[in-house]
């Protein structure tokens, strides 16, 4: 019994440590100020640090051994790809809290919630990073929208985040209803909800014979695919990523797309793996029409926000392609994960230094002639649109060219074609953005502030994106090892 209680939480230990750390937050909160609420900025940097720490020691200890942990009777492993995603999630985490304590007090959010549900909702994406069946994959997902939900609210009483939060909560209890009604499925089909099961199935190995494992798949991919903004089912993120406090945007755009990643990947090679001739050239087609949609949709947009979010749709395509490739696709997949990660991150938190507390630089016209005001905002947010462009020397075009490149070698050329003439296509609203800051006249100088915090996370996440760029084999040599 004591080994199992060890093992257990030996498998949640990153997990526990994030929810701790939230607990311990809200108690601190009670006794603090408004103007000492900064503390609680330190504390979740801590927990996000020190969950950091955790997971690279144990990294460290199984990356040799031939069999993976387990927990919690297989419903939880301990292995290289999950604690490679959790260590990207906690870097994550640890940035939007950088970004989040000047933007709290401009707007008079100071509250302490706020760093406790971000640490619950990493907590969340934790679990599904090691999710070896349906429930535990479930919970993971419940731990990971609940506090989202409030999230996208916090800026109350503006309307626009509190519609925000509303339709993320609609849309997302309605897509966990597909996602529960697919386990039931899939469970009556097999007789499990362990991924194990799930392939060792005869329902797996023949799933044309079996209408209710196909009809329980289908269902489950429905509800995965809300989560990765994957088209169809990505109406929601437009709105919710305009809405939402910018901070909390960013986690979103960064941080939801890699647990979503994560727990596709583990369900359909884990899981579902014999019937990859039902579900590939699905998933294919879907992965043309999200970075075709997306980047379409990136066009017609003229607040930044909404922009950007419609271009976390077309790279929610583009990463389907590692996913579709197996193999050397989830090296490619994680890479261009931390590589998109960090570009975002440090767009929006440009963003951030563009708004004083009563206005935000949200409307594409407000960043003309920015480069006169501020050059160097202007020149962060160049780097950051050109790598998300795929533009040379920058990680965004190693992250692109190391994805297509394994969606060549799986045999998967049509749609990385497709993924080309998108990458293209998105050069056009990246640059216009580029152009408005460089050669055009300003309507009035734009809004400022300034916070050593933003400042740090945008020296990160420039410094990623250009040594990522510059020297690419360093971080594809450590994940493969």
């Amino acid at each position: 019994m004591e080994r199992f209680l060890a093992q257990n939480w030996t498998v949640i230990q990153p997990a526990l440590f994030l929810v701790f750390t939230g607990l311990i937050v809200l108690l601190v909160d009670l006794w603090l100020k408004d103007e000492e609420r900064d503390w609680l900025a330190y504390f979740s940097l801590i927990g996000f640090g020190g969950a950091e720490v955790i997971v690279v020691r144990q990294w460290l200890s199984v990356r040799g051994l031939e069999t993976s942990l387990t927990g919690f009777g297989g419903m939880m492993v301990l292995d290289t790809l999950g604690l490679l995603f959790q260590m990207l999630f906690f870097l994550v985490g640890f940035l939007a809290v950088l970004m989040a304590p000047g933007y709290l007090m401009r707007r008079r959010l100071q509250r302490g919630e706020f760093y406790a549900l971000l640490l619950f909702a990493t907590a969340g994406m934790s679990l599904l990073a090691g999710a070896q069946d349906l429930i535990m994959l479930f919970l993971g997902i419940e731990v990971l929208s609940i506090p989202l939900y409030i999230l996208a609210g916090f800026a109350r009483p503006r309307l626009d985040s509190e519609e925000a939060s509303l339709k993320y909560f609609l849309l997302g209890a309605f897509a966990t209803g597909f996602l529960l009604y697919g386990t039931a499925l899939l469970y009556g089909a097999t007789g499990t909800t362990a991924f194990e099961g799930l392939r060792t199935s005869q329902a797996a190995a023949a799933p044309r014979e079996h209408l209710m494992f196909m009809a329980g798949m289908a269902l489950v991919l429905v509800g995965l695919g809300f989560k990765i903004s994957m088209a169809p089912f990505h109406q929601w993120t437009p709105d919710v990523y305009e809405g939402a406090p910018t901070p909390v945007t960013a986690f979103m755009i960064a941080a939801t797309k890699a647990g979503g990643m994560v727990a596709l990947i583990r369900l359909l090679y884990w899981g579902l793996g014999p019937a990859g001739d039902v579900w590939r050239p699905l998933l294919a087609a879907l992965a043309a029409i999200t970075m075709t949609w997306g980047n379409v949709g990136a066009l017609l947009q003229r607040n930044i926000k909404r922009m950007l979010a419609y271009s976390s749709i077309a790279h929610a395509g583009y990463l389907l392609i590692g996913v579709l490739s197996g193999g050397i696709g989830f090296v490619a997949v994680l890479v261009y994960l931390l590589i998109y990660a960090l570009m975002n991150l440090g767009a929006f938190g440009v963003i951030l230094l563009l708004e004083d507390g009563k206005r935000e630089t949200l409307d594409i016209e407000a960043y003309r002639g920015l480069a006169r005001f501020h050059p160097g905002a202007a020149l962060l947010m160049s780097i950051f649109l050109l790598s998300l462009a795929g533009f040379p020397p920058t990680a965004g075009f190693f992250g692109k060219f190391f994805l297509f490149t394994a969606g060549v070698s799986a045999g998967l050329t049509w749609l990385v074609i497709v993924a080309v003439l998108n990458s293209v296509l998105s050069v056009f609203y990246y640059a216009r953005v580029i152009v408005k800051m460089y050669m055009q006249e300003p309507v009035e100088p734009p809004a400022f502030s300034r916070s050593w915090l933003v400042a740090g996370a945008l020296a990160v996440a420039v410094a990623g994106v250009v040594l990522l760029g510059l020297y690419p084999t360093v971080v594809v040599r450590l994940i493969t090892a």
